[in-house]
Order: C-alpha cells, then sequence, then structure tokens
C-alpha cells in the first residue's frame, strides 16, 4: 500500500512511528512542514523535518519530543559568553551537525529536497521524507506589545514568548511563489491514502496545504485525519493559541470544519467528542493519547482501516457503472 502523510513536529512524528510499526511493509512518503524553518547563527534549521527524521531514525529526545538524545551544549554555552543572539533558541551540539551539513549542501546549489534526502541517507527513517517545498517559506505572526504592532517569526512567538501575547494574524511568507518540492504532487497522485496526523492544523498541516497545488491534488485522494484536539483540548502544545489566532474554536468539530469535507473523507475523534460530525465525513471515536509506541500504532491502523473502508467504498459504485456499460453493450 501506498501512503501519504502530512506532519509537522511532536505529535505527527509520533503519530507516524505507529504508522510504521502498525504498516511496516507500506511505502510511505512524508511531506514535512518547512513554515518553522529558520536561520540562526548562518545556519538553515529545519525543525519539523528534523524532529520527524530523528524520531523514525531512532534519535530523537524522548522526553521533550525534539532534539537529539544524548545532547550536551556546549558551543550554545560558548555563544551565550559571547553574547550572541538569539539566546532564546537552544541547539545542542550534536545538533548543530545537521545544520552546518543542511548550509552547507545548499550553500552548494542542493535544494532542499535532494539535501533532506541526504540527510535521511544517514539516518534511515523507514519514509521518504519531503518537504513540502524546496522554496523559502516562513511563518511570521503579528503581535501587539510593548514594542508596538509587529510582526516575528513563528519560531521566536512559540519558543520565546510561548505563545503569551495574543496573535493577531499568522502568514505564511513565501506562500504566493512557493511550488510543492519535487515529487510531492506525484507521491500524492500515486497514493492508495492520505493520512493526516494530529499535528498543529494551522501552522503544520493548514501550512502544507497553503502551498500551491496541496490541497487541489488531495481533494480527489482518500483522505482520513486524526483530531489533535482532545476534549477542547490540544494533545500537547498551544495549538489552541493558534486556532484562536485565525477565529477558530478549539475543538474537534471546529477542525474539522476548518480542514472542510471536500478534503477530508474520515475523522477520528477521541472517545470524549463523540458526537462531531460535518456531511460527507465518516468519524469515529476512538482513545487517542499517545502513550507509547503501540499506542500510536493502533491509532494508525485505526486511520488505515478506516481510509481503507472508505477508499473500496468509493471504488465500488464505479465497478458497479462499469459492469453496467458491459451490459448495455
Amino acid at each position: 500500500m501506498r501512503i501519504v502523510s502530512l506532519a509537522g513536529g511532536i505529535g505527527g512524528a509520533r503519530f507516524l512511528r505507529g504508522l510504521l510499526a502498525s504498516s511496516p511493509d507500506s511505502e510511505i512518503t512524508v511531506i514535512g512542514n518547512t513554515g518553522d524553518d529558520i536561520t540562526l547563527y548562518g545556519l538553515q534549521v529545519c525543525p519539523d523535518l528534523d524532529t520527524v527524521m530523528y524520531t523514525l531514525g531512532g534519535g530523537i529526545d524522548e522526553e521533550q519530543g525534539w532534539g537529539r538524545q544524548k545532547e550536551t551544549h556546549v558551543v550554545k554555552e560558548e555563544l551565550a559568553a559571547y553574547g550572541v543572539e538569539p539566546q532564546w533558541f537552544g541547539l545542542g551540539d550534536r545538533d548543530f551537525a545537521t545544520h552546518i551539513v543542511r548550509t552547507q549542501m545548499l550553500r552548494a546549489g542542493y535544494p532542499l529536497s535532494a539535501v533532506t534526502e541526504a540527510l535521511c541517507a544517514r539516518w534511515k527513517p523507514g519514509v521518504r521524507l519531503i518537504p513540502m517545498s524546496d522554496d523559502r517559506t516562513e511563518t511570521h505572526v503579528v503581535i501587539s506589545d510593548e514594542q508596538g504592532r509587529r510582526a516575528v517569526h513563528f519560531q521566536e512567538w512559540w519558543v520565546r514568548l510561548r505563545a503569551s501575547v495574543p496573535a493577531e494574524q499568522i502568514i505564511l511568507v513565501g506562500a504566493d511563489q512557493a511550488r510543492p518540492a519535487p515529487g510531492v504532487l506525484e507521491a500524492i497522485a500515486e497514493a492508495d491514502v492520505v493520512i493526516l496526523p494530529p499535528s498543529n492544523p494551522v501552522v503544520s498541516i493548514g501550512t502544507i496545504l497553503q502551498i500551491k497545488g496541496i490541497r487541489e491534488a488531495l481533494t480527489p485522494k482518500t483522505v482520513v485525519g486524526v483530531s489533535p484536539i482532545i476534549g477542547g483540548a490540544p494533545v500537547r502544545g498551544m495549538a489552541d493559541a493558534c486556532l484562536t489566532a485565525i477565529g477558530v474554536d478549539t475543538t474537534a468539530q471546529a477542525v474539522l470544519e476548518l480542514y472542510g469535507s471536500p478534503l477530508v473523507d474520515g475523522w477520528l475523534v477521541a472517545e470524549e467528542d463523540d458526537g462531531v460530525s460535518l456531511d460527507g465525513v465518516h468519524v469515529q471515536s476512538r482513545p487517542l493519547i499517545m502513550h507509547d509506541v503501540e499506542s500510536a500504532a493502533a491509532i494508525a491502523r485505526a486511520a488505515l482501516d478506516l481510509a481503507m473502508e472508505l477508499s473500496a467504498s468509493r471504488e465500488e459504485p464505479a465497478a458497479s457503472a462499469g459492469a453496467r456499460s458491459e451490459d448495455v453493450q
């Protein structure tokens, strides 16, 4: 089976680990969010791509869900001693190596998709990981504080400010010019099913959907999403602050409506959100907390089962129509 999954950071990566465990023989392509990307200390940092790569490759810090395991921070401490900013975004020594290699390859003229493939050759994540675009895009957040009304990089709002200052707008800079990276539209076209993990619906999945052609390519496919909202709260992180910024309630119902029935065919919600509904969408309720790989695999298996069921129901009318056509001939 050929599966495509759109993914952001920690929640998406942990779901993908469950997806691999539940369907080890499938061909899985992951389209990763690059709106979070930021240049720090002259290096190109791709947080979501790296979180997926490290998690599936066995190098992630399991406790915090991002960064490398057994990390040290000597370089960070030395940069701070020199007064180099920003000091609010901490990169570990092992992690620095990834960003150095990425930046060297980008400056040598390689596109981000080729660089990501080269980095994954070391980590062997078990999936094909493709950035949503080779073109530069950055998510910026418009806020008002003591400095006035201004736009800051998403990472500053998310990491330094901890989303404590209300976002007035969330903007993907560069979205108008960005095109899908090579292989993105082809993977979607060839996919048997598409899965939307419980990633942030605004700045992870929503960002990927802003790249021209991706939403349109997904619409005719069988798409099943897993709600990132349980009982009116995000599973982790601050997705509620992002949803508030775009005027969407923090509920499984509202996120489903945000994605919309032309895109989503199936939707998994937590048991406490039983009752969510939208015309044209098959909704199922089940436990959605990913305690470990086994529970993540169970959720992924439920999403795949629903996707295959819906895909089969789509094919039946076409097969029946074909049979009737042959009878007429």
